[in-house]
């Protein structure tokens, strides 16, 4: 996986040191622990970059890997599904960044629409997923746990976070599931929700392995601190 960090040139002219440090390690000896796919690497890579706030290394490693590793739908999907995690706020920047990628690659925007709910089903739907993930019991226990002037935050995940997003074609639940993890991850301070969506690793059918696998990728992006809660966390939810 080399070849991710091709387009870091200042670094590589500049400090050709470090550069060797890093590249040797981060796209050689941590991908010798990782048993994921080179797509769900690139997206576990792109996800804790977007996280973590780092615009220009996203740009220079999707540069890289668009089109070899991974299409512009799902770099649109990725984009996507930060949303609800980082908030707009952290992803305005990323959907720049991605528009001049694409400009300069030739690819024509915008891309096709892939929602698949409407204005009426969107709650419903996303209730569904919801389910599905993480047990009806539990969210109705969630639901019935939220004091009143609170109970509209349940009513923005159930119909923004999982209707508008998790519902959409592009990514697999699978997929969702793994940059959702990465994206908490990264964050850090959010251990209740990255419990709850080790979890919903589970239920698509993510192991541990594939979650460990996710940390391992993400590590250099993170630092050590934030690799071993994640660690903690997956160990003390998967056993």
């Amino acid at each position: 996986m080399k070849y991710l960090f091709e387009n870091f040139t200042r670094f590589e002219k500049n400090d050709p040191e470090f550069h060797e440090i890093f590249k040797n390690f981060a796209y050689g000896e941590v991908f010798e622990y990782s048993t994921l796919s080179r797509k769900d690497s690139v997206l576990v890579t792109l996800a804790s970059l977007i996280a973590a706030q780092s615009p220009k290394a996203f740009k220079k490693i999707l540069m890289a890997a668009l089109n070899v590793d991974i299409t512009p739908e799902e770099i649109k999907e990725l984009l996507y599904q930060s949303v609800p995690y980082v908030g707009f706020g952290r992803a305005h920047n990323f959907f720049g960044v991605v528009i001049k990628v694409f400009d300069k690659k030739g690819i024509e925007l915008p891309l096709p629409e892939r929602s698949n709910t409407t204005p009426e089903n969107r709650h419903q739907k996303g209730r569904e997923i919801q389910e599905s993930y993480f047990g009806a019991e539990n969210i109705e226990m969630m639901r019935n746990a939220t004091p009143d002037d609170q109970k509209h935050f349940n009513t923005f995940l159930e119909g923004f976070c999982f209707g508008d997003f998790y519902t959409r074609d592009g990514l697999n639940d699978q997929q969702r599931e793994l940059i959702t993890f990465t994206f908490i991850a990264t964050l850090g301070g959010c251990e209740n929700q990255l419990r709850g969506h080790t979890q919903g690793n589970l239920a698509v059918g993510n192991d541990k392995e594939k979650l460990i696998s996710a940390i391992t990728v993400m590590m250099p992006y993170i630092g050590f601190p934030r690799t071993l809660n994640a660690l903690a966390i997956v160990n003390e939810i998967c056993g």
